[in-house]
């Protein structure tokens, strides 16, 4: 096993796709379980803070420590098996998802859960219970995974197996590898009826896999995951299309939305029911503007969708999108349909890139990223929308709308051009997140909490509920020496 102390050697680790930056004393590099038990006795011996590193690409700052030591787990990244019998798969936490992706598209088969930076490492996803482009059908992370791998900040090892371990009540009873009973008292609180990711997974008669998926490496270390895969789609119908009226794209998405639901609901043939949902608004087209000379110039926002289709209803299924178009005055003549593998990659290439010249504009104002991760029930999603907009623009303050709003979950961007500006984005974001929870939506709808958004949770959840969590925490790790600062703010 590799141990790292040289600055020059593990700098890399030392901050996340954020821009936050941190600090450690030795990078750990385990090729295997029994490497992780080993370093994980020794710091809880001696009381040594111990933080896990993914790839980096996370956006809160939860792969970044704040002293102690770092475990990096990309040398644990063998795909140990793909059967496509079983639709299964077992893989190491340090599997880059654009590998794995690949291998399974290579059988004819997909692993949904799809976040924007591919080159994630899959652990860093089961330990945000992270989303993407098709969470819209599919739902996040937590959906596919059938089996973990964990080891406890004490070096023990808990092996979890989707349905084996299920609560009762609120109450649920472990054995460790080492034979040791671990019995939980859950705290009960409400979580939110959204896509969330923002702390314990925690409700009556629940599976206790669910507790350890978005952790966010708080609880235990990811050594091994099994997860559940689907057929590959026949086809797939792909459009960006362009509104020049901003209420009729929010529109269109409500109803497709709804419809979608609706299909799934009562299982109908033939009707629309959308793979991705995802908006973007005037200032992102104008983002993007010198890279995608075809968007339109007086297009207010944008709506990209999906559809699974088969080749003999492709044009039926076409057909009824095109009248849906119609009916909210979307531009038809400007649209981008994707008609071949080509087109469709440019088109995934158009929904990526906003979200890389964002890095890259807050990385060259050496600021750290101030995007929202909010989410609210649907019939509430107007409502945040336009209350966040009109914050930011009653300050000046540039910014740019995108993404998930199939489900009512946007990322709202500031680009502050200063560090005063950037103390006004952090009061703007602050009541943008009281707007989502007063709403009774969440903070994190997909990145997690990490580090930088601890402060949120807190007003999501209340003194009394984090306290509860921190007395969860203490069950697995009693002398809080793993994720120190991620998810609370609270370390004793």
């Amino acid at each position: 096993m590799i141990i790292k102390t040289s600055p020059d050697e593990i700098q890399n680790y030392l901050s996340d796709a954020s821009n936050y930056k941190g600090f450690c004393e030795a990078v750990y590099f385990p090729e295997n379980e029994q490497d992780i038990s080993g370093i994980l006795k020794e710091a809880s011996i001696k009381n040594t803070p111990v933080t896990i590193s993914g790839n980096g690409t996370g956006l809160t700052g939860a792969r970044v420590p704040q002293g102690g030591i770092v475990i990096s787990t990309e040398k644990l990244n063998k795909i140990i098996e793909i059967n496509k019998e079983q639709l299964s798969a077992e893989v190491e936490p340090g599997v880059l998802l654009s590998d794995f992706q690949e291998k399974v598209k290579g059988q004819n088969l997909l692993y949904p859960p799809d976040p924007t930076e591919k080159n994630c490492f899959i652990g860093g996803t089961v330990a945000t219970n992270a989303s993407g482009e098709k969470t819209f059908k599919y739902g996040p992370t937590r959906d596919y995974i059938t089996e973990l791998n964990i080891v406890l900040p004490d070096g023990d090892i808990l092996r979890l197996k989707r349905g084996s371990n299920i609560a009762v009540g609120y109450n649920i009873s472990l054995k460790t590898e080492a034979g040791r009973i671990i019995n939980i008292a859950l705290p009960e609180y409400k979580m939110p009826a959204t896509k969330n990711a923002a702390g314990y997974y925690c409700k009556g008669n629940m599976d206790a896999i669910d507790l350890f998926i978005g952790s966010e490496g708080t609880l235990g270390v990811i050594s091994k995951i099994k997860l559940k895969l689907v057929p590959l789609p026949e086809k797939l119908i792909s459009c960006v299309i362009f509104f020049f009226e901003e209420t009729d794209a929010l529109n269109f998405i409500a109803t497709a939305r709804e419809i979608s639901y609706n299909t799934r609901l009562k299982n109908s043939a033939g009707e629309i029911d959308a793979l991705a949902l995802e908006y973007f608004d005037e200032r992102a087209l104008n983002f993007l503007r010198d890279d995608y000379n075809r968007i339109p110039d007086n297009a207010k926002a944008a709506v990209w969708f999906e559809q699974e289709v088969k080749q003999e209803n492709e044009d039926a299924y076409f057909e009824k999108w095109l009248a849906l178009i119609s009916d909210f005055n979307g531009d038809e003549e400007s649209a981008w349909f994707a008609v071949t593998e080509e087109d469709k990659k440019k088109i995934l290439e158009f929904r990526h890139s906003i979200s890389v010249k964002i890095n890259e504009y807050i990385s060259k104002k050496n600021l750290k990223k101030l995007g929202t991760d909010v989410a609210v029930p649907h019939e509430k999603f107007k409502e945040l929308y336009f209350y966040s907009k009109q914050l930011v623009q009653e300050q000046n303050l540039a910014y740019v709308i995108y993404r998930h709003a199939g489900n009512s979950h946007i990322h709202l961007n500031m680009l502050p051009d200063s560090e005063e500006q950037y103390k006004t984005g952090v009061s703007l974001y602050s009541e943008i997140c009281r707007k989502a929870i007063e709403l009774g939506g969440t903070v994190s709808a997909e990145h997690g909490i990490g580090k930088l958004k601890t402060g949120y949770f807190n007003l999501m959840y209340g003194e009394d509920t984090i306290h509860k969590m921190i007395g969860l925490k203490k069950i697995f790790d009693p002398n809080m020496i793993l994720g120190k600062g991620n998810i609370f703010n609270i370390t004793t």
